[in-house]
This record gives structure tokens, sequence and C-alpha cells, in this order.
């Protein structure tokens, strides 16, 4: 890094406010400048670090031996520019002996084009020995404010789960902070709801079931800190001093009798609250740790709590719209229709981690001459357009094939030229067949395949192989190709099975083991009833680590069957 020495001054101001130890490294982890608290906890004066190499200089095993390049994080951190923290690790002080350290290095912006990275360090030796810290009755150094800050957010933006990132909430805090922990959500129609109470107990957090659960509604003008809280107003400080006199409402009362019950003497209650709404409240109390609560505190947990809304408001948005796209696939997906010899289910199973929202579709419907029209296929993407763009998809496709009997390729051949005007579907793939019987009363199956995984024929004896011929490229890529057909005959009480991707792709195997895994549970079913067959099928034949949603239509052709 380079600049002028107004720069290194005004850096060295920078980092000497920090109440923590502190230096600044290059591009190169040369150090730039180090604040005094840094002096004191290695031993050395600034001009013994200057223009050193801070990690050949300082960083030791604790046998006093150097850390091997290739091992030291702290360096990754530097090089790599971004942060890391690292605990039970070693600096050399300037007399030779070993000082244990826990550490946090972060992207610094200087103000100059070099970049440079901020490391803050404190001692980690218990009480009485050289260079040790005393931070007892739950108060926190620089350092393990900002750590907790960096976990904060961490944590919490690494899910979209409201429940779970509140629960990781209160893992962050007790009893790091606080020995309890209290919750309090706002829903929707500002109902108020206590998710959840914690308690550090014995090395673990406990909840406890018979204080939560339904509030009393938030009064407008109660100046109590809860109810404060929950309209938005301010953090205060609590106690249970602080509800000694006649409640002046109903949440007033439960909070009477939250501070019986867990005996705190110092409590913090915080808003949650995002840049639209309030979301909720925190409350953070003290009962085993003797310290009260102060101004410091407040500071620290409003920012967690910002932290945490904006996470939370993330998750409550992703969630509302991800039940939106699920409701608006759900209603899209047809009924099936009841034809004489033919029987048919069909499933449709989100992502396991609810992450996403697919574009899995399948149909089937009677066509004017009294065959019946199947398909199944998939719209690139996973979110409302998806979904939005396998609406009409489908919806075009039944309009073609209801208007015109043709054979399947030319209705999907009209179908790929219309996609074109549709926004929501750049791509997507498809199977499209027709089922019909002929004078002889023999059933066929005439499809064409868009890019999709061939459909599968399993006998009723076992014998299950995929329908491979009739395929082409998907749809949106070439719309004026011409496409193939392909034709075969369904012998009695043999099941066709049509599905999407999600039941035969798993990261880290090729697709053909997906295909032969499908096959062998598919044979291995057939002589189940058509309903258990499928079930059974999904739960056999999903890979546990796919990611993806997964629609499945399965066809039995039953000549003696009628609905």
């Amino acid at each position: 890094m380079t600049g002028s020495d107004d720069t290194r001054e005004a850096l060295a101001r920078v980092i000497g406010a920090l109440g923590t130890g502190a230096l600044l490294a290059d591009e190169r982890g040369f150090i730039v400048t180090v604040n005094a608290q840094g002096e004191r906890l290695l031993g050395r004066p600034a001009s013994d670090l200057v223009g050193r190499d801070a990690h050949d200089l300082l960083h030791r095993t604790s046998r006093g031996e150097t850390v091997p390049r290739d091992r030291c994080r702290m360096r990754e951190s530097v090089l790599g520019g971004r942060t890391e923290q690292g605990g039970e690790e070693w600096f050399q002080r300037g007399d030779g002996t070993l000082l244990p350290v826990g550490w946090l290095a972060t992207p610094f912006d200087t103000g100059v084009r070099s970049p440079a990275t901020l490391v803050l360090f404190h001692s980690t030796e218990p009480p009485g020995r050289p260079g040790a810290q005393s931070q007892g009755g739950g108060r926190l150094s620089e350092l393990e404010r900002l750590t907790l800050l960096a976990e904060t957010t961490t944590l919490l933006t690494s899910t979209l789960d409201i429940h779970e990132a509140l629960r990781r909430l209160i893992t962050l805090v007790v009893p790091r902070i606080a020995d309890w922990a209290v919750i309090d959500l706002l829903s929707e129609r500002d109902e108020v709801s206590r998710f959840a109470v914690a308690h550090a107990e014995g090395g673990s957090v406990e909840f406890r079931d018979e204080l939560q659960g339904p509030m009393p509604p938030v009064p407008q003008e109660s100046p109590m800190p809860l109810s404060r809280a929950l309209r938005g107003v301010a953090s205060s400080f609590a106690g249970p001093e602080t509800y000694q006199g006649a409640p002046d409402s109903g949440i007033a009362v439960e909070q009477q009798r939250l501070f019986e019950a867990t005996g705190m003497h110092s409590a913090v209650v915080v808003p949650l609250r995002s840049l639209h709404d309030v979301m909720g409240a925190l409350t953070l109390g003290r009962a085993d740790q003797p310290d009260r609560f102060t101004a410091a505190d407040i500071a620290l947990l409003e920012d967690i709590a910002r932290r945490a809304s904006l996470a939370l408001e993330n998750a409550r948005l992703y969630q509302r719209q991800r039940k939106v796209a699920e409701t608006m696939q759900r209603h899209l997906l047809p009924k099936l229709p009841r034809t004489p010899g033919r029987s048919m289910t069909a499933r449709y199973l989100p992502a396991p981690d609810a992450s996403e929202v697919g574009g899995d579709w399948y149909d089937a419907f009677t066509l004017m001459d009294g065959a019946t029209a199947l398909a199944i296929g998939d719209v690139v993407g996973h979110d409302l357009d998806a979904a939005a763009g396998m609406a009409q998809l489908r919806n075009m496709l039944r309009a073609y094939a209801l208007s015109q009997q043709k054979p399947p390729s030319k209705i999907v051949e009209w179908l790929d030229q219309a996609t074109l005007d549709v926004a929501e579907v750049s791509m997507a793939t498809l199977v499209f067949a027709r089922m019909s019987e002929d004078d002889a009363g023999r059933c066929e199956l005439s499809w064409t395949n868009a890019g999709h995984p061939p459909p599968l024929l399993v006998t009723q004896d076992g014998v299950a192989r995929y329908l491979t011929d009739g395929h082409g490229i998907l749809l949106g890529v070439t719309p004026e190709q011409v496409r193939p057909d392909a034709v075969a005959e369904l012998p009695p009480r043999a099941t066709l099975v049509l599905y999407t991707d999600g039941l035969i792709e798993s990261p880290g195997h090729v697709l053909d083991e997906g295909l032969e895994r499908l096959r062998r549970h598919a044979a291995s079913l057939a002589h189940r009833p058509l309903e258990s067959f499928a079930d059974q099928l999904l739960a056999r034949a999903r890979p546990p680590d796919n990611d993806d949603d997964v629609a499945l239509l399965a066809v039995r052709y039953e000549p003696d069957a009628f609905p």
C-alpha cells in the first residue's frame, strides 16, 4: 500500500481509537501501522513492527515454530481480500514468549488505490497472566463485539427460514451476552406471539415452552418497554421493578409473569424493525450474570437487532413469494381425466430444502377423437416467472392439441414457435404424447420429445425400458426445426412413467446412474397398484441430495378397467 504521511497518520488515528489490538497490513501482508494496544500486547514498539511481514514476524505454533504459510488463514485473508477469524493461535512477543490470541481480519478501505487488511486481535490468556484482559460479567471486548456482529450477519443471512434464523439469533447472544433471550413476533395482522423464551443451562440453550405462545394485543398508548418496542418506538431497560405496579395492559401482565418465572434482574428490550415494518422485539435478560445492562450494551444490541431484522425481512419476503408461487403452481396442476382402460396418477414434490420454486408441470386431457393427451415438462428457472411460464406453456399446448387433430410433433412445433412471444419462457423441455386404441383394440402411444428425459415403459412382468426415439432439441432454441414422432405399442397392464429431472439428477453423479436407478426401481414395483407404485417410486428413486422439484405422471393401460 502506498500513500502520503498524512494518510498514514490518519490511519494510525483510526485504529488507535479501537479498544483492542489492531494492525493494518498491505496487499503483501506487510504491517503498515499498529495501535498502542497492539504494541502493548505484542511487547514490541511500532518501529519493530512497521514494514515487517506480519506472518513471518508474529505467527507461531503452540511450540514456537513458524506456522507454514499454506496453513495460515490470516495470511489467506490478507492476500485474498476476504474476512476470516480465528482463535487458539499464538503470536510471538518481543521477548520471545508466546501470546495466545483470538483474531479477526477483514478488508479495509484506506482511501488509496492499493488494498489493505485490518487485523484485530486480543489476548486469550486466563486472568492473572501477562497480557490478559478481564472480561467478566458478560462484558465483551471490542474485538468480541465486532466478531459477534460479523457472526450475526453471516449466520442470519445464510438461511431463508424465519424460525431457523431466530434460533440462530438466540444461540449467538445466549450465554455470550445474557442468560435469557425472549423473542416476540408480530404477524401481518399485528397479532403478537411469544416465539421463544430461551435460557442458558449447563452449556446448552433450553426453551421454556410454558412461557411461549400467543400474547395480548399491543396497546397503543402504553409506556411500558415491550409495548414501546413492539410499536417500534425505542429500546428500553427493564427489570422486575418495571412491572411492580398495576399492569396497564395484557402484555404487562405477561411481562410480570415472565420476570417472576425467569428471575431476571436486568433486561434490555429492543425492537426488531425492518425498513418497512416492525416485526417484533428482542428481550435479553440477566439472572445469573450479576452485571446490569448499560447504554453500551443497548448500542450493541440495537446493531444486532438491525442486522437480524434485515435478515428476517428477507426471509419473510422470500417465504411470501414462495407461498404465492407454490399456490399458483399447485392450482395450475390439472385434475386428471377418468378414461376407460387407463388408470392415471400424478405427484408433485417441491424442492427438499424449500429453497426454490420450480417450473415442473404435467397435464393429461381427452382429445376430440377420444384419445388421451399426456404431457410433462420443465420450464427453465426457479421463481414466479418459471411458474407463470409453466402455466402459459400448458395452456397453449392444450389449445393447440384440442383444436387441431395433428400428430404430437406438429403440435410441439407450433408451441415452440409460440414460446418466442412468451417472456416468462426462455427455454423449456417437454414430452407430449398421444395414447389411443386402434381398430384391433391395441393401445398405441405416439410421442415427441423436446429435450426431456425419456419416458419409461414398464411391463406387468417387470421389464422396463426407456422410449428414446422421437428425441429433439428443447423448446426455445431453434423454433423452425422439424420435430420427429415415435410410436410404440403398450401391452396390457403396462405402466408408462413420465417424470422430470429431479427424479434422476444428483450432484456428483452422471445422469446415466440416475436413469438406471429409476429403471430398476420401477421394474421392481411393476406388480404394485398404481398409487402405491407412484409413491414408492418417488421414495426409492429420488436422490437424497437432489435440490430440485419433481413432477411424475404414471399411466397404466388396463383394457378391462372402467372408471
